[in-house]
């Protein structure tokens, strides 16, 4: 009998690169399904197909339902998939990584075993954030001071360069409709940033709980990615859709920040971003005699890798 399940699967190198993708496609009362290679969102307005090797994050929001093909689709190309809630304020699930090494997450578990380089790696991150300070000797309750310091004249400017009225932050968890425009659109903001921060997570196979500035919660890295770019894409679109009118504001900040982020090839700075504050090349994962299978290893002596798949009863190796 014939079954989805006898296709072959792709390889890393025949998928479109996460800094490539388009960085999310939200979609709500409608049901998706596949088509050959492709997902279907079917709904009072008809069928849209969407290639499903160009999506970065899948953004599911209510009245949507999705068959088991559809979810096998995304599920082979890498691709991340959030059910979420009124407003796009709630994530509930992540996606496969689009690659098969354990490269990158294994180096995200170095540097977090040790506080010594959990800080490192913590004050790498605000070396982003704040390009013309050194927070080499800095600590974490300094650091945690900047980054409230960068946020509130982050608000203040935004509020000014719109003229949109601005009196403090208010994140109401249960109730999106409780916040002022303003105050909704960072919200709904900061949530794609979230979604959009999980999926290069996830396709890039690191852990999203190890973080090195958030922590205890299942999504900690995905919080620390996220923050690199919200004073610079995140919260200016949000401005920016709240100046337009109070009437959509959540689904017009969501545009907005669509835009900017392939404008200013996000998905690219991000998976770089990641990387270097990883310290990795990627030198281990390089399989030079057959660049299309994947690469498994056994851990030996001295941090030596040895060929899988070969018995080394009784063999020494060097």
């Amino acid at each position: 009998m014939n079954t989805v399940a006898r296709r072959g699967a792709s390889s890393p190198r025949e998928l479109a690169r996460i800094g490539d993708r388009i960085s999310f496609v939200y979609l709500e009362r409608c049901t998706v399904h596949r088509d050959a290679n492709a997902i279907t969102a079917e709904d009072t307005d008809g069928v849209t197909h969407i290639p499903s090797a160009t999506i970065g994050t899948l953004l599911l929001g209510p009245g949507t339902r999705i068959t088991h093909q559809a979810m096998a689709l995304l599920g082979e190309c890498g691709a991340g998939v959030a059910w979420v809630g009124e407003h796009a304020v709630r994530y509930y699930a992540g996606g496969r990584a689009l690659t098969r090494s354990s490269g990158l997450v294994e180096a995200q578990a170095t540097a977090w075993a040790s506080r010594r380089t959990r800080l490192d790696v913590a004050r790498a991150m605000y070396r982003l954030r704040f390009p013309d300070e050194d927070p080499t000797w800095r600590t974490r309750q300094e650091l945690l001071s900047m980054e409230g310091r960068r946020l509130k004249e982050c608000y203040k400017r935004e509020a000014a360069r719109t003229g949109v009225p601005w009196r403090r932050r208010e994140y109401h968890r249960d109730d999106f409709s409780a916040g002022d425009p303003p105050n909704q659109a960072v919200t709904a903001a900061a949530q794609c940033m979230y979604g959009i921060a999980h999926a290069v997570v996830a396709a890039l196979g690191c852990s999203p709980g190890l973080g090195f500035v958030h922590s205890g919660h299942e999504r900690s890295f995905v919080l620390d990615v996220a923050d690199f770019y919200k004073t610079d894409i995140a919260i200016p679109a949000a401005f920016d859709a709240a100046a337009e009118g109070e009437a959509d504001v959540a689904a017009r900040t969501r545009r907005l920040l669509r835009d900017r982020i392939h404008q200013t090839g996000l998905l690219n700075r991000c998976v770089r971003d990641i990387k270097n504050l990883l310290g990795y090349d990627g030198t281990r994962d390089t399989d030079t005699t057959d660049p299309m299978r994947d690469r498994v290893t056994l851990q030996s002596d001295g941090d030596r890798h040895v060929e899988a798949g070969r018995n080394y009863g009784g063999e020494i190796i060097w």
